[in-house]
């Protein structure tokens, strides 16, 4: 009975070193072409839609920013540039920016759009925590 405990133990082990999140402290840059392999690399990932235009979105960033810091290990947060990548900008229905899109395991559970505080952005992230 104890080797099957140990047995269970072990790949309960494995299982989660393979879930965990790496400890990047910058936001990752997103693309059409990486977008579906980078949520599944990730079991929770606060992507930013934004443009380099856009004075909201360039407000937001310095948020982004420091939660990619403050939340390694926990979350990993992307950039996506909307004027760049038209093909995930359409299949997500990004209308307005910046949008934040909130993904864990590999689907949507959340989306902000606007400028929000980061004490706003914290609550959400913590919530899929």
């Amino acid at each position: 009975m104890d080797e099957l405990e140990e047995i269970r133990a072990k790949k309960l082990r494995n299982l989660m070193s393979e879930m965990s999140t790496p400890n990047i402290e910058k936001p990752i840059a997103i693309s059409d072409r990486n977008f579906d392999q980078t949520l599944k690399s990730y079991p929770l990932i606060v992507i930013d839609c934004w443009a380099a235009w856009c004075a909201p979105c360039r407000a937001i960033t310095p948020v982004v920013d420091q939660l990619a810091k403050e939340y390694s290990g926990k979350a990993v947060f992307g950039k996506l540039n909307v004027d760049e990548n038209p093909e995930t900008t359409q299949r997500f229905s990004i209308m307005a920016i910046p949008t934040l899109l909130v993904m864990k395991n590999a689907k949507e559970v959340d989306r902000i759009v606007g400028v929000i505080s980061k004490s706003q952005l914290e609550a959400k992230v913590n919530s899929f925590l």
